[in-house]
């Protein structure tokens, strides 16, 4: 484990609940710094609460801040380079998914205002994070980025919305762009794709929608936040250097593209 003084500066945006605070508690268990973002303060609280209980109030950093406004992603980031300094590793995890009262909007019921909600929170955001700490990373000749997918961007969507679906699957592109740039500077951009994880994004284990899909999942069972955590932690190392570009899909055998 590293000194306190050299620990990497991990950010994890949604990192206060589901896998993104499953994700914020394995880097801090591997002696990471973790920032961590959401947009419900109350969430934000909880989470600080609990990681810093865990772990140590020095080595926690949370904010609230909405993805969709580009002035709260700059003041996070330029508030956590003067208390820690730059982002070493950035885990891009947040995302929303709309859904109406039977599921998913159906495509033609979609209107504009939440086609680009979806997409300025899922990719945007995204994007925005990454250029707020790609300039300290290549400053640093070091740095990992972790993209949290979906299957539904990479397989038939059964379940998802089209927004959310395209917001996805175009994470893949943005990572490829990224790689081509950056890769000879240490840098690393990846995508980590999970399946039906037990989240309170996917609701009730025994709901209707979820037993279904269980169904039709070899391992018979829904992942855990932990789980794709660990993939998500893996990419970050420095044991991981040698990976780039690559789509890691965590979905107990859902889909296979090999």
């Amino acid at each position: 484990m590293r000194s306190h003084a050299t620990q990497r500066v991990a950010v994890v945006t949604g990192g206060t609940s589901g896998i993104g605070l499953a994700t914020a508690r394995h880097l801090l268990e591997r002696g990471c710094r973790v920032a961590v973002f959401g947009q419900r303060p109350v969430n934000v609280e909880n989470a600080a609460g609990v990681l810093s209980r865990e772990f140590g109030a020095e080595r926690v950093f949370a904010r609230v801040v909405d993805l969709a406004v580009t002035a709260q992603i700059t003041a996070f980031f330029q508030e956590l380079d003067q208390c820690w300094g730059k982002a070493e590793i950035l885990v891009c995890n947040a995302g929303i998914s709309p859904k109406g009262p039977d599921g998913s909007v159906p495509f033609q019921e979609i209107t504009l205002e939440e086609w680009n909600t979806v997409l300025s929170v899922n990719l945007t955001g995204t994007m925005l994070c990454c250029q707020s700490a790609l300039p300290g990373m290549v400053e640093a000749h070091f740095g990992r980025i972790v993209f949290v997918g979906s299957i539904a961007g990479r397989a038939m969507p059964r379940i998802a919305g089209t927004a959310y679906v395209a917001s996805k699957a175009a994470l893949s592109g943005l990572a490829r762009s990224l790689v081509a740039r950056h890769a000879a500077q240490g840098i690393t951009v990846n995508v980590v794709a999970p399946g039906r994880i037990a989240t309170d994004m996917a609701g009730p284990r025994d709901s209707g929608v979820n037993r279904a899909t269980v169904a039709r999942i070899p391992a018979g069972r829904m992942g855990e936040p932990k789980e794709v955590a660990a993939a998500i932690g893996f990419l970050t190392s420095d044991e991981a250097a040698f990976i780039n570009g690559a789509t890691i899909d965590v979905n107990g055998g859902e889909y296979t593209p090999l």
